[in-house]
């Protein structure tokens, strides 16, 4: 099993193929599993780099307060550890939030952004301001086998097939980690910061995310260099739901970069 370490945590990861580095990073509560449909379409032609974020999946996570800088520092560690000058980002969600701000903190090592259903704040309306606390709060009293069973049901409606991935993905978190991955995740902030984007970015959202949809339109008008297009037939899970269409358009930024 592929691993690297830093500052106290063993990150997983795994490569597919060769080519222009394209890495992957999941949505919280996930794991580098989320990527399997896009592995299988893109490893014929590009090298294919997926790996789990400290505390999901096969990567660990040390005691103590989670800093969500640390998620950034993971993927340029996870880069210089496979010796890559820059790599096109691909994320869902907290995974589309740590590609932006890696592009923010380090533009030289970004060649292009590929967000889906990505918020850039926690805080970015009243809906935001209100629910986020709330939702944190509720995750310290919820089992994760709750958490687990809610998410995936609510996850699963267009694509029954996503409750499995999700349920057992999220389980394999403990609850105490959970919830200090959660808060570091609740307060990633990057809305102010969307100027210093440098490379091409496209941004997708699935027609049925209710969860993210109000800040892409935002994001397209203040991310220089960057295209919002609407996957159908999906919702926050969108590469999961729909990764047929995501692929096509993942296809089609890499070869225009």
């Amino acid at each position: 099993m592929p691993m690297f370490e830093r500052h106290g945590a063993k990150l997983f990861y795994e490569v597919a193929g060769e080519g222009e580095p394209i890495i992957f990073t999941h949505g919280a509560s996930w794991n580098h599993l989320q990527w399997n449909k896009q592995v299988e379409a893109l490893r014929n032609q590009y090298m294919v780099i997926r790996w789990d974020v400290r505390g999901h999946g096969y990567s660990s996570l040390p005691e103590g307060p989670v800093d969500s800088e640390e998620f950034s520092a993971d993927l340029i560690a996870l880069m210089d550890h496979l010796n890559l000058d820059n790599a096109v980002l691909c994320g869902l969600s907290m995974g589309g939030h740590i590609s932006l701000q890696t592009a923010i903190r380090y533009p030289d090592r970004v060649k292009g952004l590929v967000l889906i259903g990505t918020p850039c704040s926690n805080r970015f309306n009243l809906y935001e301001k209100i629910f986020v606390p709330i939702n944190r709060f509720s995750s310290k009293l919820i089992p994760i086998e709750t958490s687990a069973k809610l998410q995936a049901k609510m996850l699963s409606k267009i694509n029954p097939g996503n409750y499995k991935y999700i349920f057992e993905a999220f389980n394999m978190i403990p609850h105490d980690n959970w919830n200090r991955l959660w808060s570091a995740v609740t307060r990633m902030e990057s809305k102010n910061d969307l100027h210093r984007v440098k490379c091409k970015t496209l941004l997708l959202i699935g027609d049925h995310d209710n969860m993210t949809y109000r800040q892409q339109q935002y994001m397209a008008e203040r991310i220089r260099d960057s295209e919002l297009k609407v996957i159908s037939n999906a919702h926050h899970g969108t590469n999961l739901d729909n990764p047929e269409s995501v692929n096509l358009e993942i296809f089609k930024f890499i070869k225009d970069i």
